[in-house]
């Protein structure tokens, strides 16, 4: 399999102007096309330029509307709610996080529904902002059915992911975002796309066999992380982004790669700010010492070094940036480069 490396300045400018071609608004698709190359660079590929072709196409049905324009349902203060109207996720739940840090600075909580949004990428492209504004994160969503109940065969759930980050020491941040499947389904597109097997542990044939095989665990089920916990975690989620917003739940959410079917997805963004708490200096404190803790734990054999949660994606990130930017495999460069020619955007110089 060849790759080509691509500078995140190259592959930023190529999707701004993709969903520019369809009426996105440059800043609105500048923040798209930003947080699909950080996934990329983050090392998560599942979540990076690979979804570009599935917004697209999302977005010439009119599933998805290329200008977003929420409504405020409720406001309270500490809380609001937005009406998304089929709106871009990235920029509905960008709009979600800079309210709800602006009301935790004030009230030192903000939370921020959305309802009838679409998919945003990656959880942590926002939390982790949050964080680097001072404030505790977590944001949820739910997702098209994926998952089965646990002890049944048939999707009823979706990967439902979350994510929290936090202000770490030095100006970081520590974060975790995570499916409660034993993989994000854009793990097993990512795999077909590069023509490789998956472990017999992610996923299900629609008769309920395991397999291997990423097009038959697309078309199946995946199994969900911890067995029945994860089915938990993931019905919890559903719940919190779903049910409370007023959005779609179980099998009335629909996915990014279903070009014609608004989605109906729901997020929940919760903001805490330390300060409220009165002791910013002593939290700060603490969480240097829970990192220093673990990262001086002894090592368990076949082990170089313990991470912190976050630790991996800023390693990755800055390896990627060093060496000159992302690896896409070829069934990616093909796809856009087909999106190119289907837009009128010319292709980047070395890569058609």
């Amino acid at each position: 399999m060849t790759q080509v490396r691509i500078s995140p300045e190259t592959l930023r400018e190529f999707g701004t102007q993709v969903l520019a071609s369809l009426g996105v608004p440059e800043e609105d698709g500048a923040l798209v096309a930003d947080s699909l190359v950080q996934a990329d660079l983050w090392g998560h590929q599942s979540h990076g330029f690979l979804r570009l072709p599935w917004y697209v196409a999302r977005l010439r049905s009119g599933a998805m509307r290329a200008v977003t324009d929420p409504g405020v349902l409720s406001d309270t203060g500490p809380l609001l709610l937005l009406d998304g109207r089929d709106g871009i996720g990235q920029v509905l739940t960008e709009r979600a996080r800079r309210l709800a840090v602006e009301r935790a600075r004030t009230h030192g909580v903000g939370v921020v529904g959305v309802r009838n949004s679409n998919h945003f990428g990656t959880a942590m492209y926002f939390t982790r902002r949050a964080a680097q504004d001072g404030c505790v994160a977590v944001l949820t969503t739910n997702a098209s059915p994926a998952m089965a109940p646990w002890g049944g065969r048939e999707k009823r759930l979706g990967t439902n992911p979350w994510s929290i980050a936090a202000p770490g020491p030095d100006g970081g941040v520590v974060a975790v975002d995570i499916a409660n499947t034993a993989v994000a389904r854009g793990k097993i597109y990512l795999a077909k796309n590069r023509g490789e097997p998956i472990p017999e542990t992610w996923a299900l044939t629609a008769d309920g066999a395991p397999t291997t095989d990423p097009a038959e665990g697309v078309l199946g089920v995946i199994l969900p992380m911890a067995g029945h916990k994860g089915y938990a975690i993931s019905f919890l989620m559903d719940v919190l982004s779903g049910a409370l917003t007023g959005s779609a739940v179980g099998t009335g959410v629909h996915g990014p790669y279903e070009a014609d079917r608004p989605s109906g997805c729901g997020h929940l963004f919760l903001a805490l700010d330390p300060d409220a708490f009165g002791d910013r200096a002593g939290y700060e404190t603490r969480v240097r010492a829970l990192i220093d803790d673990v990262k001086s734990v002894p090592l368990a054999q076949g082990y170089d070094e313990v991470f912190y949660p976050g630790e991996v994606e800023d390693r990755a990130a800055a390896a990627n940036l060093a060496a000159g930017g992302v690896l896409l495999p070829d069934q990616s460069l093909t796809d856009l480069r087909e999106l190119a020619a289907e837009t009128g955007v010319p292709f980047p110089v070395g890569l058609g």
